[in-house]
């Protein structure tokens, strides 16, 4: 089983960070990989279970369910139900913590999932550097846009 862990500070207050990740259908807006998304049968983006349908702008399909969500902790898990990249049985937790020192956050990305042999290394790569660290890039961008 592979494993992906990254975290970051983002500069900006965990409140504004938490009130963009919340929204399980909101990436389209501030992920520059994925085009479009859709929560399928009209279901809440906060709902437990609800399923995202969505292309990245190469236009692949991806389904992801919202596993779990926690405004206490600020911190949600979800799983790919289908892809066209072999991620099998891939299922990430996102986790928000104020850093007091700068009104900033902590945030803690990770997950887990197989691959077939040989293709470990190559595709940690790409979900560490193409989805994780292009995500931590997007959200400072978007929040540095809102707020000007």
């Amino acid at each position: 089983m592979v494993r992906v862990v990254k975290s970051t500070i983002i500069d900006a207050p965990v409140e504004a960070v938490w009130g963009v990740l919340r929204d399980f259908n909101g990436h389209d807006s501030w992920h520059p990989v994925v085009a479009d998304s859709a929560i399928e049968r009209g279901y809440a983006s906060d709902r437990i279970a609800c399923v995202r349908r969505f292309h990245l702008q190469d236009g692949s399909e991806l389904r992801e369910k919202l596993l779990t969500l926690s405004d206490s902790e600020m911190a949600f898990s979800y799983c790919l139900l289908d892809t066209p990249v072999p991620l099998l049985n891939y299922v990430a937790h996102v986790r928000l913590l104020p850093v007091t020192d700068g009104d900033r956050t902590f945030w803690h990305w990770e997950c887990r999932f197989d691959t077939p042999e040989g293709r470990e290394q190559e595709l940690k790569q790409m979900v560490s550097e193409n989805i994780y660290q292009g995500g931590f890039d997007a959200i400072r961008a978007h929040l540095g846009e809102q707020a000007r």
